[in-house]
């Protein structure tokens, strides 16, 4: 980080030179921040990071102002407000329903506002190699991303698909951007052909849920599931708590198998934090929806529930 400090500085320090000047020094900050990566990946506090990181989304927003086709940049920004909005608002969104609706639906609207500017970053980032892709996507979104070709463009794929599915998968009622799936699944289909070792698995633990609502394959759903939930596990070394909750939530809550449900979570829960300091704080994340969901299974998994109830009314 503090080279990324010095850059700002100097960015600041010669604003007022002539243009080509703060171009370049614009582009300067912009490389060095988007090459830092997963700069509180490995921090254990996740309410430090969740006040932390907004400054960080809006400093982003402000050098794209004068560097708007900073790709790596773009896929950050993109990146960021991805991840913030699932771990913070999101979740907070999630555990507020059962008591309070109103708020969590508030919270919902402004998740929903969040991905979508995350998938817009994520769609100008294609656009700085792909001139005109995004109308060409929403025209044909197979043939569109068939176009893309390079591994190396796997990464927007997968942060264009995971913000926009997210911002769907929490917008039932609004049927304009549901209909926007069979894109999110051309998005991600795409960027599974070109890496599907992307991130130690980040796409296989995508399409852990998705396979689960995508159209046309309902029988096999939860064999596909399995098969990206397997791999998911191998790519990352069985160290990242992800695919177990994806799992459990998307294919045990589906099938009512409470048992695997229980397995998956406590799997989740027993998970080394520090085994991997650059994946602890999404452990962490991730740990705490286990325990939410562990929480709620009497909920989730109704008849289960009554059987239990009626068993301990005849003892």
């Amino acid at each position: 980080m503090t080279k990324q400090y010095l850059l700002i500085w100097i960015a600041l320090t010669i604003a007022a030179s002539g243009c080509s000047v703060r171009k370049f020094a614009v582009n300067k900050v912009a490389d060095a921040i988007a090459s830092s990566g997963t700069t509180f990946a490995s921090d254990e506090d996740p309410q430090l990071v969740r006040e932390a990181v907004p400054f960080g989304l809006k400093l982003n927003e402000s050098l794209l102002s004068d560097a708007p086709r900073h790709r790596a940049l773009l896929e950050a920004t993109a990146r960021g407000f991805t991840q913030y909005t699932y771990a913070f608002l999101q979740q907070e969104a999630n555990e507020l329903e059962d008591r309070d609706l109103e708020s969590a639906d508030a919270l919902y609207v402004r998740a929903r506002l969040l991905y979508l500017r995350a998938r817009n970053y994520a769609l100008r980032g294609l656009e700085v190699k792909h001139r005109g892709f995004e109308h060409a996507l929403r025209d044909n979104p197979v043939a569109a991303v068939r176009k893309i070709t390079s591994r190396n463009e796997a990464a927007l794929l997968y942060w264009t698909a995971a913000s926009w599915g997210a911002a769907i998968s929490i917008s039932k009622n609004n049927p304009d951007l549901i209909a926007d799936q069979p894109i999110v699944e051309a998005l991600i289909d795409r960027a599974l052909e070109l890496d599907e070792k992307f991130d130690n698995g980040a796409i296989h633990g995508f399409l852990i849920s998705y396979e689960q609502a995508r159209q046309g394959v309902a029988p096999d759903a939860a064999a596909r599931s399995r098969k990206h939930f397997e791999r998911a596990l191998e790519l990352s070394g069985g160290n990242l708590a992800s695919p177990l909750v994806s799992f459990a939530e998307a294919v045990c809550i589906d099938q009512q198998n409470r048992a695997e449900f229980v397995s998956m979570l406590q799997r989740a829960l027993a998970i080394d934090v520090n085994a991997r300091p650059d994946w602890k704080l999404e452990n962490i994340v991730m740990q705490r929806r286990a325990r939410w969901l562990l929480a709620r299974q009497d909920r989730l998994f109704l008849d289960d529930a009554k059987e239990t109830k009626d068993l301990n009314e005849e003892d």
